[in-house]
Parts: C-alpha cells; sequence; structure tokens
C-alpha cells in the first residue's frame, strides 16, 4: 500500500526553513501568511506573493492559502457586512491568481448556537444559505474561472451534513469541503459532534482537504500529531476509502512540531 503524502501550513518567511522537506516529494502546501486583516487593508500584499513564488521555483506540488476569515462570518444578517465579507474573498482570490495558488480554505459560518436554535426559527437555514451565496457567490464563479478551489473548513460546525448541503447548493466544483481534524475533536469533545473519522466519510467525495492537527476534546490545539487523543488509524482508514485524494496539511502551531509529526505517522504505517 502506497501511504499519502502529507504537507504542511507555512508562513512565507518559513518555506525556506521546509524548502527541502517539501520539494523532495512535492508535498501538498498552504501558505497562511496573506489572512491577516491589516496586510488586507492596507492591499500591501505583492512583496509577499513575490517572495512566495522566489521560493517555489520549481515546485511541482498542489498549493493554496489560507483566505481572509478573522471575524468574516458568510451567514451575516447585515448586508453591509455581507458586502465587506464578499470584498475580502474577492482580495483572497486575487492573491491566489498572482500566487498561481489552486486552492483557498474559507470558513464554515454554523455556530453552535446554530445548531441547538436554528430549527426554532421558521425559514431560518434558507435564510443562512441566502446570505451565505450573497456573501460568497461571486468568488464561487470567480474561483471557477481562475482555477481555485475554495474548501469550506469546519469550525463549530456539530453536524457536518449541513456545511456538505451548503456546499452542494452552490452546485460548483470551484467549492469542496475541508476538515479540520482538531476543529472535528473539539466538537466531538466539548459539543456532541460525532469523532473525526465520521467528519471524513460524511464528506465523501466531497472532501479536498484536510487540516491534520492533534488535541484533546477540549480545545483547538494544533499539536504536533500523536500528542492528543485523536484516533489517527480510524482518520486515516477514512481516508483510504475515498476515492478523493484531498490536500493533506499539518497545520500545527509549533513549526517544529512537522518533522515530529512526520515521524509518528510513518511509525503507524499512516503517511510518508
Amino acid at each position: 500500500m502506497t501511504l499519502p503524502v502529507i504537507g504542511a501550513a507555512l508562513g512565507v518567511s518559513e518555506l525556506a526553513s521546509y524548502r527541502d522537506w517539501l520539494f523532495d516529494k512535492n508535498r501538498d502546501l498552504e501558505i497562511q501568511s496573506f489572512s491577516n486583516p491589516a496586510l488586507l487593508v492596507s492591499g500591501d500584499w505583492q512583496a509577499l506573493v513575490d517572495e512566495a513564488k522566489a521560493q517555489l521555483d520549481g515546485f511541482g506540488g498542489r498549493y493554496g492559502i489560507h483566505g481572509p476569515f478573522w471575524g468574516l462570518n458568510f451567514a451575516n444578517p447585515d448586508p453591509e457586512i455581507r458586502a465587506l465579507v464578499a470584498r475580502r474573498m474577492a482580495q483572497g482570490l486575487e492573491i491566489c491568481e498572482a500566487l498561481g495558488a489552486t486552492h483557498m480554505v474559507i470558513h464554515s459560518p454554523f455556530t453552535t448556537w446554530d445548531h441547538h436554535n436554528l430549527a426554532t426559527y421558521p425559514g431560518a437555514m434558507e435564510r443562512l444559505t441566502d446570505w451565505v451565496h450573497e456573501s460568497l457567490g461571486d468568488a464561487v464563479k470567480r474561483a471557477e474561472s481562475a482555477g481555485v478551489t475554495l474548501m469550506l473548513e469546519n469550525i463549530e460546525d456539530i453536524d457536518p451534513a449541513w456545511r456538505k448541503a451548503l456546499a452542494e447548493s452552490f452546485g460548483s466544483e470551484a467549492i469542496k469541503l475541508s476538515i479540520d481534524t482538531g476543529h472535528a475533536h473539539y466538537a466531538h469533545g466539548s459539543t456532541g459532534a460525532q469523532p473525526v473519522d465520521f467528519f471524513v466519510r460524511s464528506a465523501g467525495e466531497m472532501l479536498g482537504h484536510v487540516h491534520l492537527q492533534d488535541a484533546d476534546g477540549y480545545a483547538d490545539r494544533h499539536w504536533q500529531i500523536g500528542h492528543g487523543s485523536i484516533r489517527w488509524h480510524e482518520v486515516f482508514k477514512a481516508l483510504g476509502e475515498l476515492e478523493a485524494k484531498p490536500r493533506l496539511i499539518l497545520e500545527l502551531r509549533d513549526k517544529a512540531g512537522i518533522l515530529p509529526s512526520m515521524d509518528w505517522l510513518e511509525r503507524e504505517g499512516l503517511g510518508q
């Protein structure tokens, strides 16, 4: 059996340190330097793009960015805020186009409150879906033209089927699902969600991207793999059942944990 090749989420300033490791197997890469609100407000991101492109010269792997997300909710009921969210998505895609990136991670709008309360308000899910289409619709169309896939990541999601239905409502190959293993494990441990491998199976062939991080089921830890309580053999078993080949990205708070995480995964026969 060929083990899946694992990549990582890095800032532009960290690319040089991991260049040989990334290039050796053309690992999946996510650049996380472009979601800073101050950078987006100033619009002064071209120098970072130029530096990243120089570092990635000759790279043959799949790469993308984490899109804008701080304080941005696609389902905001205020139309002026939805317009701002749409502008930030346009900025993120402009950066993707300049960088040659082919994915952009965006955040699910569903909250813990939504899970427990939406059903008590007639038509609430339909209104939420309409608001998300208003915030994100232009970005989906632009992503289609630019060859970028928007990866809709679970944040507070308890029922993964909601996010899948929302992504499917666009009827576009330019929006797929992302799973953050630590977010799913937090939701499992703290809010009664299903385990992480259930999130993978729910996503099915719509899964395009995975943030791999370990956690304790209480908080969003971003620990190195093997330092938390996620059942990794079950997660990788579920991933192995898919025809899809999602981008597998280590997203660790301490980047010094990348290579030890890889050592752990290799010892367990899960990834390379």
